[in-house]
């Protein structure tokens, strides 16, 4: 069996939206993945399967939460290993950018085009710039960036299906679960 860790995409945001951590964990324990482990209440989600299929696990679990639900859960999934290079990646850019007020990490359904990687990584502004490295991109915010804006460079709408986490989630992920 092999680790994975799943990111579901716009939940708990509001009264509609609601799907709470024990639930994420009953559903994704009924479809038949083993050692199921959530962490805070935002849709990040460690299990175990014999799967192999990227996809394969993603349409299983898309589908048992907008069951369970009512409502379709996008989700993203990477291997241990894989999300641990991620994470370690995440603080090898941290590291290279001191002084950023946020760095926020992008996790992508699935990898850019040249075309748009390229579009991504123009949105540079004295706030901040954006990095894309394979199904992760990094929002790195300078001080004075408008403090609390989602998306205050307006990448989201080119990134496909992504969800994003802070730099401190990703690292505590990768430690606790990788």
């Amino acid at each position: 069996m092999a680790t994975h860790l799943g990111f579901l995409r716009a939940i708990n945001l509001g009264a509609t939206r609601v799907f709470p951590k024990d639930d994420i964990r009953r559903v994704t324990e009924g479809v038949g993945f083993d050692d199921v482990a959530t962490h805070i209440n935002t849709g990040n989600i460690r299990f175990e399967t014999r799967m192999r299929s990227r996809a394969k696990i993603e349409r299983t679990l898309e589908r048992a939460y907008a069951v369970d639900r009512g409502f379709d859960v996008p989700t993203i999934t990477f291997r241990a290993d894989e999300f641990a290079a991620l994470a370690a990646e995440a603080l090898a850019v941290s590291d290279a950018n001191p002084g950023l007020a946020r760095h926020y990490v992008y996790l992508l359904k699935d990898e850019l085009d040249a075309d748009t990687v390229d579009r991504v990584e123009a949105l540079a502004a004295p706030s901040g710039r954006m990095l894309v490295r394979g199904r992760a991109v990094h929002a790195l915010l300078e001080p004075g960036y408008r403090d609390g804006a989602v998306d205050p460079l307006g990448a989201a709408k080119l990134l496909g299906v992504a969800t994003n986490r802070n730099l401190g989630v990703v690292t505590t992920l990768a430690e606790r679960w990788c």
